[in-house]
């Protein structure tokens, strides 16, 4: 019951119009640019993948528990402002270096210092604290305690510890809130 349909002369005119003219090939390989994977790299590939976003993922709670790097946002801060700010993509406008004060001296000078900041329009700063390492008991105190004043002030949105070429974990880099007019 098959019926084979004609083609008529218009409609294969038509057709060889649309499709222009057609030059024989000679080689009916298609040529590869580049070789194809092997399965093993594709599956290595793909558990790199994995890794680097589960590296990307880590939140503060996991970096705090190495006792180094300090994270931290305030309530309704977007977890991409802390990303942003982790990459650098916030530029620093102003910075204090805390280093040998005591820590009333240190308090005193950072409470000044935001002020300044805030006032200022300065809405990203760098505070130098140091790592602490050269304390008798190796514990740092200035560091813990830039941490907590940094957490309670009202005009910090959002703070971590600095990339490596701008102090790494011994400063902290702060995103603070505009000033109220």
């Amino acid at each position: 019951m098959s019926t084979k349909k004609t083609i008529s002369d218009a409609d294969m005119a038509l057709f060889r119009d649309a499709v222009g003219e057609v030059k024989p090939v000679k080689d009916d390989k298609v040529q590869q640019d580049q070789p194809k994977p092997k399965i093993g790299n594709i599956a290595k590939q793909d558990d790199q993948h994995v890794m680097e976003s589960l590296l990307a993922e880590l939140s503060e709670n996991d970096l705090l528990e190495t006792g180094e790097h300090l994270s931290y946002t305030s309530d309704g801060v977007q977890k991409g402002v802390l990303r942003k700010l982790k990459n650098g993509q916030y530029s620093v406008q102003g910075e204090i270096d805390l280093h040998g004060l005591t820590l009333k001296q240190a308090r005193h000078e950072l409470s000044e210092f935001l002020s300044y900041a805030i006032d200022n329009r300065r809405l990203c700063v760098r505070i130098i604290h140091g790592k602490g390492r050269k304390q008798a008991d190796k514990q740092p105190r200035l560091k813990p305690a830039v941490n907590a004043w940094l957490q309670s002030h009202k005009s910090v949105l959002a703070f971590c510890s600095a990339r490596e070429m701008e102090g790494g974990t011994g400063a902290v880099v702060v995103l603070l809130r505009k000033k109220q007019e």
